[in-house]
């Protein structure tokens, strides 16, 4: 086999390495983006959690306010039968309410820290892959150069043969006759 040929096998593999590296680098940079839109979502769910529980948070103290009214207004009205059942029946509903507010806002808690936890999940998975993005763009500059002065060589090698072809062609010439 001619060394033109081995060095455009050669080429040809470094080409053939580099499409592979430049597809995986398509690749890792669709999962980063991927990965980045996950995190910004649950980046958002985290706000609106943290939100919501800001809210159940006050909606707990105004309960508790309503329980604390309720049961004055109830201390002080106990001569008055009918209007002490309104009250109770009040206290009553204002604790179920306030019992109904602090479940939801243990689960919101809940949902706040397994969010949070996926969410690191992600980062950590988004800065990997950047990671190994990098390493691949890396290695396919390093091929790119290869590949570039393998054409070089090539190029030099073409002008280096047709050189020593013009230098046996001008030895052969000058041969008498009949000796080739």
């Amino acid at each position: 086999m001619s060394v033109a040929k081995m060095l455009e096998q050669k080429m040809n593999a470094i080409r053939i390495e580099a499409d592979e590296a430049q597809s995986q680098v398509e690749e890792l940079k669709a999962k980063v983006k991927t990965l980045e839109q996950e995190n910004l979502t649950k980046e958002q769910e985290i706000t609106s959690l943290t939100h919501r529980n800001g809210l159940l948070e006050a909606e707990v103290e105004k309960l508790e306010e309503g329980i604390k009214d309720a049961k004055k207004i109830a201390s002080d009205s106990a001569q008055q039968g009918t209007q002490a059942e309104a009250l109770q029946r009040r206290l009553q509903l204002l604790e179920e309410e306030a019992e109904e507010a602090d479940k939801t806002l243990r689960e919101t808690n809940d949902k706040l820290r397994q969010t949070d936890v996926k969410a690191g999940h992600y980062e950590r998975k988004v800065q990997a892959l950047e990671a190994a993005r990098d390493q691949w763009e890396a290695k396919y500059e390093e091929m790119s150069k290869k590949y570039t002065d393998l054409q070089k060589e090539l190029q030099e090698l073409e002008v280096s043969m047709a050189d020593a072809n013009v230098t046996l062609a001008v030895e052969t010439s000058r041969w008498p006759p009949g000796v080739k």
